[in-house]
């Protein structure tokens, strides 16, 4: 027996010891796949209102800005003009204010049932020389100039702005159609020009019946940015005198 175990160490040893298969003599590489990382999307620019794409100056603008110190240049200007056709005074603006007021008076009528009231749309160099003389008559000049524009100086002639309501009072404000107006007229393209609190700067008194047609785009732009007048946003100096 031991003579036999002897020999089979023997064997062994000039074999070179036991067998080992060949996969347990490799070592097992795993490889690591790093992931392509997502690129993160370039973020668009929110784009920016142009205030300069229309003239402030020109009075054939729908931007043209009016006040006590920039007068219409010439003073005489007048614009072509389309009929309004609407409940009131009549009278006539420029063509796109014309068409814009038309459908502003049609869907408060269709929202509300009640009707709307011109009470003084496009007025000529001429016919402020009345209005505005009639104002000094009955209150003197200088409470006259906060109320009522010299001739060559007033929104009216531009034939873009527009009274609305019959009793043109401050009380018109709080009034159903004066809030409906005061939320709305910015679909339309008009802006109350007069708003409250900024007589130091417009020149003018509160006046929630004065709407200006300055286009959907830029009475948008206003109401978004909470802007309360023209001059404020333009950069114009403030124009309490002339």
């Amino acid at each position: 027996m031991v003579i036999a175990a002897i020999a089979v160490v023997a064997v062994l040893v000039l074999r070179g010891g036991p067998a080992t298969s060949p996969s347990a003599s490799k070592q097992t590489t795993t490889s690591t796949v790093t992931p392509t990382p997502t690129p993160t999307p370039t973020p668009t620019p929110t784009p920016t209102f142009e205030k300069t794409q229309f003239s402030t100056t020109d009075p054939s603008s729908d931007w043209v800005l009016v006040n006590k110190q920039n007068p219409l240049n010439p003073v005489n200007y007048k614009p072509p003009l389309a009929p309004l056709g609407l409940p009131g005074v009549g009278g006539s603006m420029r063509p796109e204010a014309a068409s814009a007021l038309q459908q502003m008076f049609a869907d408060y009528k269709t929202q509300t049932g009640s009707q709307l009231t011109v009470q003084s749309p496009y007025r000529s160099y001429n016919t402020q020389v009345s209005t505005y003389n009639g104002w000094v008559t009955r209150l003197g000049q200088a409470q006259a100039d906060r109320q009522s524009a010299r001739p060559g100086y007033s929104e009216h002639q531009t034939g873009l702005a527009v009274d609305i309501d019959t009793a043109v009072s401050q009380a018109f404000g709080n009034t159903p159609a004066g809030i409906w107006l005061a939320q709305n007229s910015w679909k339309y393209g008009f802006v109350v020009r007069y708003q409250q609190g900024q007589e130091s700067i417009t020149g003018y008194e509160y006046e929630p019946w004065h709407f200006r047609y300055v286009g959907v785009p830029l009475a948008t732009e206003l109401q978004k940015a909470g802007f309360p007048s023209l001059e404020t946003y333009f950069g114009y100096p403030a124009a309490p005198n002339y």
